[in-house]
């Protein structure tokens, strides 16, 4: 009977020491997947000197109509961007407060939804030029797309293709980042984040529209009358 209960207090024993070792295991994996699974744990950390090369959106535009906004970036460095990045923002308090990159704030109280678009963006876009693919993954924040590593020398145009659903006069800023964690920096110079902005105004006017089979609005032609 002795042996019995020194076995039973050995087994207990045992069991405690491997649930406080199986515990202790558990939290240092966690801690250890916490830091890996970030996704800009290994982000590079500097300045990436970019030039703006392409830089296009229509200054006047109607209601309704559908236009393209292109941004290119051209790497100017020696090394590769570990991630670029392009944040869009209408400006203004009602623009920066939206989570619609290209959308307002409705500032009245107890809407449900107090983000309101001034332009819609097409399915599958932004995409880089030349490419059929949507490219610009989606980011923690709606406003920043991120368009993945650019080599040393490499160029890319991002095109957002866009309609118009709110007349008004907006300015349309744009930020450029080298990555998604705040580590890579991209200027144009020493010490000047990349980025400008568009000011353009949409009017009254619309023009005649029609829906394609993939839903995007677009302007019907109109037949020349030979006069």
């Amino acid at each position: 009977m002795g042996g019995l209960r020194t076995l039973a207090r050995r087994t207990r024993r045992q069991a405690l020491a491997a649930g406080v070792l199986a515990g202790a295991l558990a939290i240092s994996v966690a801690a250890c997947g916490g830091s890996e699974s970030s996704s800009d744990a290994g982000e590079a950390e500097g300045s990436f000197p970019v030039r703006i090369v392409t830089a296009e959106f229509p200054t006047e535009q109607r209601l309704g109509e559908t236009t393209l906004l292109r941004l290119g970036v051209r790497n100017t460095g020696e090394k590769a961007i570990p991630a670029l990045t392009v944040t869009i923002s209408v400006g203004g308090e009602e623009g920066r407060d939206s989570a619609l990159p290209f959308g307002y704030r409705d500032p009245q109280p107890g809407i449900a939804q107090p983000d309101r678009p001034v332009w819609a963006l097409a399915a599958d876009y932004p995409k880089l030029n030349g490419s059929s693919e949507r490219a610009g993954a989606e980011t923690a924040s709606p406003k920043t797309f991120d368009f993945g590593p650019l080599k040393a020398g490499a160029t890319a145009e991002a095109v957002w293709k866009l309609s118009a659903v709110r007349t008004g006069r907006y300015e349309v800023s744009y930020e450029v980042g080298g990555g998604l964690g705040g580590k890579a920096k991209a200027e144009t110079a020493p010490g000047t984040a990349a980025g400008g902005s568009f000011v353009t105004r949409i009017s009254e006017e619309t023009p005649d529209t029609e829906v394609t089979d993939s839903g995007e609005v677009v302007e019907i032609e109109k037949k020349d009358s030979g006069k």
